[in-house]
C-alpha cells in the first residue's frame, strides 16, 4: 500500500497516511483532526539518488555520500 501527503480541505491539517488506492478513490481516509473526508494532496520535493558502475571521469563513490546526497 502507498503513503499519501494529504491536506484537509476543512481544517488544513496535513498528514501522512498508509491507505490503498482504492481507501482513497472511495474518499475512505479521514482526516486525523476533524474527521473530514474532503482531503486533497500535498505534493513535497523527492530525492533520487542513482549510482553508475563505472564514470568515464574516473570519480568512484565508496562512502555512501556521492556528490552531496547521502543515501541515508
Amino acid at each position: 500500500m502507498p503513503f499519501y501527503d494529504l491536506r484537509c480541505k476543512e481544517c488544513g491539517e496535513e498528514f501522512n497516511i498508509r491507505a490503498s488506492i482504492k481507501e482513497r478513490e472511495n474518499k475512505e481516509i479521514e482526516c486525523p483532526n476533524c474527521h473530514s473526508h474532503e482531503l486533497e494532496a500535498v505534493f513535497k520535493s523527492v530525492n533520487i539518488i542513482s549510482s553508475s558502475k563505472s564514470s568515464d571521469s574516473g570519480y568512484s563513490c565508496t562512502s555512501g555520500c556521492c556528490g552531496g546526497f547521502c543515501g541515508f
